[in-house]
C-alpha cells in the first residue's frame, strides 16, 4: 500500500518555495539595482580624477560616502523595527539609491559628483537594514549561509552585468555621462519588480515559521563584540573599488573601458564565492569568515602593482572578499537578533562596519599618496589581525548553523 503523505510536509515544502520565492524576487531587484549603482562606480574613480582630484581626496569621498551608506543604517534599522513599515523604508531607500546614479551624467563638477555619490550610498543605507530584516525570515527557511549567498550571488550578476554595459557604451564612443544617463533604464526596473514584489509578499515575516532567540532586548552575546572586532578590521583594511581605478587610471594601467571590465570580473567573482562561502557558513558557521578573510586580504598586493596581469589577481581576490562579506558576515547577524529586532540588529553592525570602512579608506588614502608599499602593508595587517578575532567568536559558539 502507498504511504499515505504527511500534510507536514506539504505545508514545510510550500514554506519552504515560498522562501525562495521571495529571495528570488528580491534577488532580481538586487541584480538591476546593482547593475545601475555598480555599473557607476566602476567609473566613479576615472571620473572623479578627470575632475581634477587628488587619491586622498578620491579615497576620502569613497570612504565618506561608505561611512555614510552604513552608519545611517542604524537609525534606518531602529526605525524600521519600531514602526514595522519595512516596506515603506525599503522602497524609500531603493529610490533615492536608484536615481542618484543617472544624475551624475549632469553633474559638471566634482562637489556635485560627490554629494550625488553619498546621496546613492546613503539610499544604501536607508533600504539595507529593512531589506536584510525581511530576508532573514526567508533564509530561516532555506538556512541563512544559503539564502543570503543566493541572494549576494544575483545580486552580483547585476554588479558584473553593470560594468560591462558601461564598457560597451565607452567602447563605442560615449562619455562617461552618456554611461550614467544609460543606466537609467535598469534603475526603473528594479523600482517595478520592487513593487511586484511588495504585492505579492505584504508580509514577509509570515515566511519564518520557527527562531532561536539569541538576542534578549538590547543585550548582544559576548561573542557578537568579537565578531564585531573582527568584522571592523577586515572593514578598516578593506579599500573601495574606486581606488583601485584610481590607481590603474592613474598608472596609465588601463583604459577606462578596461578598468570597467575588471570591475565585473571582480563582481562576478564576487558571485560565485557568495554562493560557496554561503553554504560553507551553514555548514562550519563564522570559520567561513577565516577561510574567506585568508584568501582575500593579499588582494593590495597585486592590485596596487604597476602591471594588468597582477592588477587582475588583486582585483579577483578583492572580490573573493567582497563576495564573503555580502553573504556570511549578513547571514551571521540573523543569529544574533530576534525576530522583531533584527533590522536594528542589521543597522547597529553595519554603523560601526562603515565607520571602520570610512577610517580605513581615509588612511589608506592618505598612506597611498607618501608610500603605495606601506599602504599595501597597511592594509594586509589590518585584515590580518582579524582572523584570531573571528576564531574567538567563533569557540564562544556565537553563530551556529541553524
Amino acid at each position: 500500500m502507498a504511504k499515505a503523505k504527511n500534510p507536514d510536509d506539504k505545508k514545510l515544502s510550500s514554506s519552504l518555495s515560498a522562501a525562495y520565492l521571495f529571495i528570488v524576487l528580491f534577488g532580481v531587484v538586487s541584480l538591476f539595482s546593482d547593475m545601475t549603482h555598480e555599473g557607476a562606480r566602476s567609473i566613479t574613480g576615472p571620473f572623479l580624477s578627470s575632475l581634477g582630484l587628488s587619491a586622498a581626496a578620491v579615497a576620502t569621498i569613497a570612504g565618506f560616502g561608505e561611512f555614510v551608506g552604513y552608519a545611517l543604517r542604524f537609525a534606518s534599522g531602529y526605525l524600521s523595527d519600531k514602526t514595522k513599515r519595512y516596506w515603506l523604508v525599503t522602497g524609500v531607500g531603493y529610490t533615492v539609491n536608484l536615481l542618484s546614479v543617472p544624475l551624475l551624467a549632469l553633474a559638471g563638477s566634482w562637489q556635485i559628483a560627490a554629494l550625488l555619490m553619498i546621496l546613492e550610498r546613503a539610499g544604501r543605507a536607508i533600504r539595507n537594514p529593512a531589506r536584510d530584516g525581511m530576508l532573514s525570515h526567508a533564509t530561516s527557511e532555506t538556512g541563512h549561509g544559503k539564502g543570503f549567498g543566493l541572494h549576494e550571488a544575483l545580486d552580483q550578476i547585476g554588479a558584473t552585468t553593470g560594468p560591462l554595459i558601461i564598457t560597451v557604451v565607452l567602447a563605442a564612443g560615449g562619455t562617461m555621462q552618456h554611461a550614467f544617463s544609460f543606466l537609467l533604464i535598469p534603475a526603473l526596473t528594479a523600482l517595478i519588480i520592487l513593487m511586484a514584489t511588495r504585492i505579492r509578499y505584504p508580509h514577509p515575516q509570515a515566511l519564518e515559521t520557527a527562531q532561536k532567540e539569541n538576542l534578549r532586548g538590547a543585550h548582544f552575546p559576548k561573542a557578537f563584540w568579537f565578531y564585531l572586532i573582527a568584522a571592523s578590521l577586515v572593514a578598516v583594511g578593506f579599500v573601495d573599488y574606486t581606488l583601485l581605478a584610481y590607481h590603474f587610471q592613474k598608472g596609465d594601467l588601463m583604459k577606462p573601458s578596461t578598468i570597467a571590465i575588471y570591475y565585473g570580473i571582480a563582481m562576478g567573482t564576487d558571485a560565485v564565492f557568495a554562493l560557496i562561502f554561503g553554504s560553507l557558513y551553514d555548514k562550519i558557521g563564522i570559520r567561513a569568515l577565516v577561510i574567506s578573510t585568508a584568501l582575500s586580504l593579499f588582494f593590495p598586493v597585486f592590485g596596487f602593482q604597476h602591471n594588468g596581469t597582477l592588477a587582475l589577481i588583486g582585483v579577483m581576490l578583492w572580490g573573493v572578499g567582497m563576495g564573503a562579506q555580502e553573504s556570511i558576515m549578513r547571514a551571521a547577524i540573523a543569529h544574533f537578533a530576534s525576530k522583531d529586532k533584527r533590522a536594528t540588529a542589521y543597522g547597529f553592525f553595519n554603523m560601526v562596519y562603515g565607520f571602520s570602512w570610512f577610517a580605513g579608506s581615509a588612511l589608506f588614502g592618505v598612506l597611498y599618496d607618501i608610500s603605495i608599499p606601506w599602504a599595501i602593508v597597511f592594509s594586509v595587517v589590518m585584515q590580518a589581525i582579524s582572523i584570531p578575532f573571528f576564531f574567538i567568536s567563533a569557540r564562544a559558539g556565537a553563530s551556529k548553523a541553524v
